[in-house]
């Protein structure tokens, strides 16, 4: 039953004009972004060439294009999941879903993974930029690899966030808006921690940018990856706790 939803959910946010808009909005700023990297990387590659240790293709032009992928998804997700569970509540086909013999767990997972997919698509485009350089040039595939798996976790955590945010709405808007402030609350924890003199570890462990930035520098820390792992782990519960409070 849980593919069953998740190809269904993942046909009607395929088939949406929203997400289709959506998307090619941010593949074309994203691929203008990587264009300029690299016409910026041509500019000064001469000079990189008498520096010992100079920074070399991936640090100029992978690291920033994943980065701005980052904060551009801090954007779009809530776009894209605000109409996974209070749309339907709204239309009253929640209600008929919830009356057939399916658990809460199984919708939730169902959605998850439907809505999810569309964005691993969206992660998948963004890869094959900096991959079309290999034609010509030699890349660090090891931070490659680290900075595809960073913006991976990123949107599962992401993502879940925002399906926890759909089952508590009663509109997308606010389903949307709730998403993004509670990310980007998460995103700019690493900025206060940095701005004040004490620091705090448990703020620190609760930024997802510390974490992020941490498997973009090609550490792969068994401590970052299992953050992303118990985020997504914990609003997908929270998710089903919600939905099952209306089965009351």
């Amino acid at each position: 039953m849980i593919n069953t939803i998740a190809i269904h959910e993942f046909k009607s946010l395929f088939l949406s004009p929203l997400a289709w808009t959506v998307l090619a909005i941010l593949q074309a700023i994203l691929a203008y972004i990587f264009l300029t990297q690299v016409e910026t990387f041509n500019l000064i590659q001469p000079k990189l060439a008498t520096i010992e240790g100079a920074p070399g293709l991936t640090d100029i032009v992978v690291i920033p294009l994943f980065s701005n992928a980052a904060i551009i998804l801090l954007l779009v997700t809530p776009l894209l999941t605000m109409r996974l569970i209070c749309e339907d509540r709204r239309n009253k086909t929640l209600s008929l879903l919830m009356s057939a013999p399916i658990s809460s767990a199984d919708i939730i997972i169902g959605k998850y993974l439907g809505s999810l997919g569309l964005l691993l698509i969206l992660v998948v485009l963004i890869t094959l930029m900096p991959l079309s350089l290999l034609v010509g040039c030699e890349l660090d595939m090891g931070k490659l690899f680290s900075n595809l798996l960073a913006l991976m976790l990123l949107v599962t955590a992401f993502t879940s966030t925002g399906l926890f945010m759909s089952t508590i709405a009663g509109h997308p808007t606010v389903a949307a808006m709730g998403t993004f402030g509670v990310l980007l609350l998460l995103w700019i924890l690493d900025w206060t921690t940095s701005m004040n003199d004490q620091r705090s570890e448990l703020l620190e462990y609760l930024s997802i940018l510390r974490h992020f930035q941490n498997l973009q520098s090609g550490q792969l820390n068994t401590a970052d990856i299992s953050y992303f792992l118990l985020f997504t782990m914990t609003f997908l519960f929270l998710g089903i706790s919600s939905l099952n409070k209306d089965r009351l």
